[in-house]
């Protein structure tokens, strides 16, 4: 039995997921340092943090003056908002790596699958910008 070889676009989505993911962790390790060191302040002040621990998160993000959504990207000058670039790094690489396999699939004229990706980036994108919202949370 031979062993399966990875495609082109297969390898080019690994690749660049790896990449990518490696860029989000050494942006996270970076904005912790900030936050931990103090070099920017933080929106919640420390000392309050275990009180908001036990709140869901309806409650914190209402005692804490804190608007669901994008609201975020107004704040990132504390470093405890710092922390969500690079979470979208992180949660993005996904739509990323789709839109690169378009291009691979394209070049290997595989229309059936730029279609899926195309709609796997449509319903990603639409999650992240709050458009969809199901569930409870």
């Amino acid at each position: 039995m031979s062993p399966l070889k990875a495609s082109e676009a297969q390898l080019f989505y690994a690749n660049l997921l790896n990449k990518l993911t490696l860029f989000g962790f050494t942006v996270l390790i970076v904005a912790f340092v900030v936050y931990v060191s103090g070099l920017l302040g933080s929106y919640v002040p420390i000392e309050k943090v275990p009180e908001y621990w036990t709140q869901s998160s309806h409650n914190y993000l209402t005692a804490a003056n804190i608007h669901p959504g994008w609201d975020w990207l107004a704040r990132l000058r504390y470093g405890d908002f710092l922390i969500y670039i690079p979470i979208v790094i992180l949660a993005g690489a996904t739509i990323v790596c789709y839109l690169g396999v378009i291009f691979k699939f394209l070049k290997t004229k595989e229309y059936i699958l730029v279609v899926i990706a195309i709609f796997e980036v449509a319903v990603l994108l639409a999650a992240a910008s709050g458009l969809l919202q199901v569930g409870g949370h």
